[in-house]
C-alpha cells in the first residue's frame, strides 16, 4: 500500500517540485497551501506523514503543528518541519511540540528529503 503524505507549504513552485518526486518513489502526496486547509486536510486525510513549513497564510506551522499534536486523531502523524528559517528558537519550539525532524530548505536537497521521509516512514 502506497503511503501518503500531506505536504502543507505555501510556495506553489515547492510544492510541485517535491510532488513529482515523492509520486515518482510511490508515494501519494496531498497539498494544502495555508495551515488551516492543512489541519482540515490531516484530520480527513489521516496521512502517513506531514511535511510542513513554519511561514504560511491563516495559520502559521507553529499553531499546525501545536493542533495536530492535542489532537488524538493526528497527534500520532510524524510531522517533519521542511522551512527557511534556521534560529535554534524555531528548532527548539518544533522539537517540544512534537516534529520528529527540522529541515532547513536550502539545506537539502529533494534527494535529502526523500531519503529523510523514507527513514521516518519504516
Amino acid at each position: 500500500m502506497k503511503k501518503r503524505i500531506l505536504f502543507i507549504e505555501d510556495e506553489r513552485a515547492l510544492q510541485e517540485s517535491v510532488r513529482e518526486v515523492l509520486e515518482k518513489e510511490n508515494f501519494i502526496v496531498f497539498s494544502a497551501f495555508d495551515g488551516q486547509t492543512g489541519l482540515t486536510m490531516a484530520k480527513r486525510e489521516k496521512p502517513d506523514l506531514i511535511l510542513l513549513d513554519l511561514i504560511l497564510p491563516r495559520i502559521d506551522g507553529f499553531k499546525v503543528l501545536e493542533k495536530l499534536k492535542e489532537d488524538k486523531e493526528t497527534k500520532d502523524i510524524p510531522v517533519i518541519i521542511l522551512t527557511n528559517l534556521e534560529e535554534i528558537k524555531s528548532v527548539e519550539s518544533t522539537v517540544a511540540l512534537g516534529a520528529r525532524s527540522y529541515l532547513v530548505k536550502s539545506y537539502y536537497s529533494l534527494q535529502e528529503l526523500v531519503d529523510k521521509i523514507k527513514r521516518e516512514l519504516k
